[in-house]
């Protein structure tokens, strides 16, 4: 693997319901990030309907057509992508992040805590298990925005081995500054890349204000979108984070045998 990767958040406004639309964005923008040698490129949440519960159900069963798709093209672009998308399985739909390899799908995460805020509990079902994927970009762990708010989550998937965490969101206002202070914090105490990927518009009765981030292993912002559709790109320099490990070594300087247990 190279000492280098270039990394893309696609920001675009879902519109809500309509698939064929929200892939042919896709489409273009994949072409476009591709065309600037980009990677690794992350979607937002839920990113081919958005949170249409009435017609999940609906939706989710497009996805297994929607993957096959990614896979072509991701094979013919040279690309790894993440998004996630409504999954059907066992009864229950689940919000799931697929990674895509040149080609192969290589992990899928479902997404661990629901948003009982705003009833994500009553059309999803949670997943059980985290996941940090050896990739052609690097090794991915993927979380889901509410995600962000457990931080357990990410020190889990730092410890094994993850080098790039990829968040996919639909975060909406007013919560900006808990958007961009969480991730930040997320890069530094765990001294790793984040790809956060929020969307942006209006969506039914909830307004999103975008503000995806690309971030180094210090938590310094590289990349940040406005309001409105953008494709941020950056350059992550795997050799500038070994470097700056070595310099503030939380990894070795941690006290597991004294945290214990947490209830």
């Amino acid at each position: 693997m190279d000492q280098s990767v270039r990394v893309s958040a696609l920001q675009f406004n879902i519109v809500l319901g309509n698939i064929e639309q929200n892939l042919s964005k896709v489409d273009a923008a994949l072409k476009r990030v591709a065309a600037q040698k980009v990677q690794l490129a992350v979607l937002p949440e839920m990113w081919s309907a958005g949170y249409d519960y009435k017609r999940l159900v609906t939706h989710a069963a497009e996805t297994p057509q929607i993957i096959e798709k990614l896979c072509q093209q991701t094979a013919e672009l040279n690309l790894v992508v993440v998004g996630s998308l409504p999954e059907q399985a066992d009864g229950k739909i689940y919000n799931t992040a697929y990674v895509i390899d040149h080609g192969k799908l290589v992990g899928s995460y479902r997404k661990l805590h629901m948003f009982s805020t705003m009833g994500e509990d009553r059309f999803l079902s949670p997943g059980d298990q985290t996941l940090v994927v050896s990739t052609s970009a690097g090794r991915l762990g993927i979380a889901i925005c509410y995600d962000l708010r457990f931080p357990e989550l990410f020190r889990k998937m730092a410890l094994e081995g993850a080098e790039i965490i990829c968040l996919p969101a639909e975060w909406p206002k007013p919560r900006q500054e808990h958007w961009r202070t969480l991730l930040r914090a997320r890069a530094m105490e765990n001294q790793l890349f984040v790809v956060a990927t929020n969307c942006c518009g209006i969506q039914g009765k909830l307004d999103f204000f975008g503000m995806s981030l690309l971030l180094s292993a210090r938590g310094d912002v590289l990349a940040e979108g406005g309001e409105t559709d953008t494709e941020l790109i950056a350059t992550f320099d795997y050799a500038e984070m070994a470097e700056y490990r070595q310099q503030i070594r939380c990894a070795y300087d941690r006290r597991p045998e004294i945290y214990g247990t947490l209830l």
